[in-house]
């Protein structure tokens, strides 16, 4: 509030006299489109959303209408944590746009292991294993489709994940022409 360089400490006391007059864009997660849709409803200010009807902001902003709701009367359970600690890996990938359209499933699988090895070096690296693999295609002509399996073994080895994401491919493409695609592991 005090920027660039003061520290502002505000308590539950002071809470809606310093954060609800401030503009509704001013909270962490509102941006332009989210804050026209909020001002096309009235909502101008972090207290006007705070006061409103959770169930009327779920409607207009989905479950993100619920947790700006919760920010804006300043209630957050995430855990607070020091300055440069790191979160833990939820997930890892990769993705690549191909620079010629693809033909056929030994081009994708040539696309699939390159990938494949690239995700599974972070797991290695930590110490992890994945259980889960997912894929994510998307052709010339812009369809997509994205799927998803569990691996019957968790693993960090890039041909295990490699011949899943194949097998998902597989089970999901038809080659009717070719495409180049972009592809995410």
């Amino acid at each position: 509030m005090q920027k660039p360089n003061a520290t502002t400490i505000i308590t539950e006391n002071d809470f809606r006299e310093c954060v609800w007059p401030l503009p509704v864009g001013e909270l962490l997660y509102v941006g332009r489109s989210t804050r026209r849709k909020l001002q096309n409803r009235a909502i101008y200010t972090i207290g006007d959303l705070a006061n409103r009807d959770i169930k009327s902001l779920r409607l207009l902003l989905g479950i993100w209408g619920e947790t700006l709701h919760s920010f804006a009367n300043g209630l957050d359970s995430a855990p607070v944590r020091q300055t440069g600690e790191s979160s833990i890996i939820k997930s890892v990938g990769n993705s690549t746009t191909t620079p010629r359209d693809l033909v056929n499933n030994q081009d994708v699988k040539l696309i699939i292991y390159v990938l494949a090895e690239s995700v599974a070096a972070r797991p290695r690296k930590h110490g992890f294993k994945c259980k889960t693999v997912s894929i994510s295609v998307r052709g010339n002509d812009l369809i997509s489709f994205e799927r998803q399996g569990k691996l019957s073994n968790p693993t960090f080895l890039s041909n295990n994940i490699a011949n899943k994401a194949m097998e998902l491919f597989k089970a999901n493409y038809r080659w009717e022409t070719p495409k180049s695609w972009c592809a995410w592991i």
